[in-house]
């Protein structure tokens, strides 16, 4: 910032002290640094003083008057508007307990008078700097939160408008191959039926990016989910898939949660069809859900015995669009897992895996207990 001094400011300071010399002696020391100084005789003072207009950091004593410094700092804690102001604690208070109670009152350090101008002005300069970090920080964090808004949206309308061009396209496909079909060689009836596959599989591809794109645009609404009745549908949902594979599917009794049913539903549907999908040649899949308590929340493991994950790829695939096989050979739009890891997040848990080529792979996740 700018000074009326004509130079540029390293920072706004709010000294509070009760001894007049203490303040003119710091006040200079800072000034001479280039800080822009404050000073409050008082407590009062101080805190009407950072709450008019909250300054980058304070330095505050702790024996005056009224309202010592232990006080001042908790009341300046308190308020949002002054919360975030580093407070440096500044004292011929020495003893141990007496720091203790510094910190917890909410300093962030603490000088013991007689002081060293060296000391006082590198801890100044080195919470300045954190403090610079931080708003860097949280500036650049809210900068990506909205560019992940703007892709969100741009997914789901790009998606949305796409469909009915799409399928229109497979409709009048369908219409020539059923209509002209006798009239047609073999070459031309291979070339409609890539370009009617080609389709679907886009379309199955825009319905993943769609699903993926509406996750946290509205506020869910979280209710109590019985986790077997959950399963259930699931196993009913892949029904036909399960039949085909012969796959083996146990499970511990699920316990209640509290979430969003159809995300849910996803969560376990996309883990499941996954690890049936990714199995070995001529192999029946084993899948067992495993669950156990963790304090406040319910782990879930998802084993299967299928061709497992390289280690060099367990960091990216729920990542979005990262496939690690052929969409020839394991179809899918690479979203599915992506989807998953969102719809644990947006109930509060984690999701991560552990594999091993060969032999098979485990998806843990965690979700709040009831």
């Amino acid at each position: 910032m700018s000074t009326s001094l004509g130079y540029e400011s390293k920072g706004d300071i709010l000294i509070v002290d009760d001894t007049p010399d203490n303040l003119r002696l710091l006040s200079a020391m800072l000034t001479n640094q280039r800080y822009e100084v404050r000073k409050a005789l008082n407590g009062q003072r101080a805190i009407f003083s950072a709450q008019a207009d909250p300054p980058d950091l304070i330095l505050l004593d702790i024996k005056m008057p009224e309202m010592d410094g232990y006080e001042v700092c908790r009341i300046l804690k308190a308020d949002p508007i002054t919360q975030n102001v580093p407070v440096i604690f500044i004292s011929a208070l020495d003893d141990a307990l007496d720091k203790v109670q510094a910190f917890a009152a909410g300093g962030i350090d603490y000088v013991t008078k007689p002081f060293q101008e060296a000391e006082v002005l590198a801890r100044i300069e080195n919470q300045l700097r954190i403090q610079r970090l931080q708003q860097k920080l949280t500036e650049q964090n809210k900068e990506l939160a909205r560019s992940n808004r703007e892709l969100e949206q741009f997914a789901y309308v790009v998606s949305h408008d796409l469909q009915q061009p799409l399928q229109s396209v497979t409709g009048f496909v369908r219409l020539i191959m059923l209509k002209y079909q006798e009239g047609m060689d073999e070459t031309a009836h291979d070339y409609l039926n890539r370009i009617h596959d080609a389709g679907m599989r886009m379309q199955r591809l825009i319905q993943d990016l769609l699903s993926y794109a509406r996750l946290g645009k509205q506020e869910e609404e979280f209710h109590p989910v019985d986790g077997n009745q959950l399963l259930e549908q699931v196993v009913e949902n892949l029904q036909m898939l399960i039949a085909e594979k012969q796959v083996s599917l146990t499970h511990d009794p699920l316990p209640k949660l509290i979430g969003n049913e159809t995300q849910l539903l996803q969560l376990f549907q996309n883990l499941i069809s996954n690890a049936i999908k990714f199995i070995h040649a001529g192999v029946s899949p084993q899948i067992k859900i495993s669950v156990s308590r963790q304090e406040r929340y319910w782990q879930f493991g998802i084993h299967d015995n299928g061709i497992g994950i390289a280690s060099e790829n367990l960091e990216r695939i729920f990542e979005v669009f990262q496939r690690i096989h052929s969409e020839k050979k394991y179809p899918g739009s690479g979203i599915g897992l992506a989807t998953c890891r969102k719809i644990v997040e947006n109930h509060g848990g984690n999701i991560w895996v552990e594999s091993q080529l060969n032999v098979g792979t485990t998806f843990y996740f965690t979700l709040a207990a009831e």
